[in-house]
């Protein structure tokens, strides 16, 4: 069943003076706890897609469509709630509030939703021990390593239990070491726990990974293709 769906979507930058066409006609269905990797070179339209999917951003025209909820015409307020409740985000550069720790960085997404401390406190401990950083709880990111930090980006994203996760290059500010480390637990969310993923990345390693590889260029969908195999890393 597929939980996002695409049809026709158009994005243009400055319509009215200098027309920029991001994105030009995609039509696109992800399936639930499928791993998809959307790839393509800097301009070809993968983070504008991606922050339409996020509902960071409307689409000029089309349909967009996410866990049966078309969004296209809804206000801010509406996408903030819809994007609180619905969607995980992992950004390249962690986004990590610096002055919070592990702990209080992951529960945030749920205090934002003002839901029961001590429920959001047992969730956030158990989300950061699956993510292997309870040796980490009390630190603040500046005393994390990169790998880290982006380890507890992700146990944000899962804070309130999203029906999917959008990352955009969550390893590019990585080594290879932590890299392979990410990717390993981007693979098993996804198996284990049947989330969604959407993952623009330039990394090859990313889109070994993937179960299915989405290639944009000029804001089109020019090429896509299955995994053979899965990646045991």
């Amino acid at each position: 069943m597929s939980i996002v769906r695409l049809s026709d979507v158009v994005k243009i930058y400055n319509e009215n003076t200098a027309p920029v066409y991001a994105l030009s006609g995609v039509s696109l269905s992800v399936e639930r706890a499928e791993l998809l990797a959307l790839m393509g070179s800097s301009g070809s339209g993968k983070t504008t897609l991606l922050n339409i999917l996020s509902a960071i951003d409307c689409p000029t025209s089309g349909t967009v469509e996410i866990d049966g909820v078309n969004i296209e015409k809804m206000s801010e307020r509406e996408l903030t709630a819809f994007r609180r409740e619905k969607i995980g985000i992992v950004f390249q550069f962690f986004n990590l509030m610096p002055t919070l720790s592990v702990l209080e960085n992951v529960m945030l997404p749920g205090l934002l939703l003002k839901k029961n401390f001590k429920a959001l406190e047992l969730r956030a401990k158990a989300l950061i021990e699956r993510v292997g950083l309870s040796h980490r709880l009390h630190h603040r990111p500046f005393q994390l390593s990169g790998g880290e930090m982006q380890r507890t980006a992700i146990a944000r994203a899962l804070m309130n239990n999203p029906a999917i996760i959008m990352a955009d290059e969550p390893t590019g500010n990585l080594d290879s070491k932590n890299a392979e480390r990410v990717l390993t637990l981007i693979r098993m969310l996804a198996d284990e726990e049947r989330k969604t993923f959407i993952i623009a990345t330039h990394a090859k390693e990313v889109a070994d990974i993937a179960d299915r590889t989405v290639v944009l260029k000029d804001g089109k969908v020019v090429e896509a293709s299955m995994a053979v195999e899965k990646s045991s890393l």
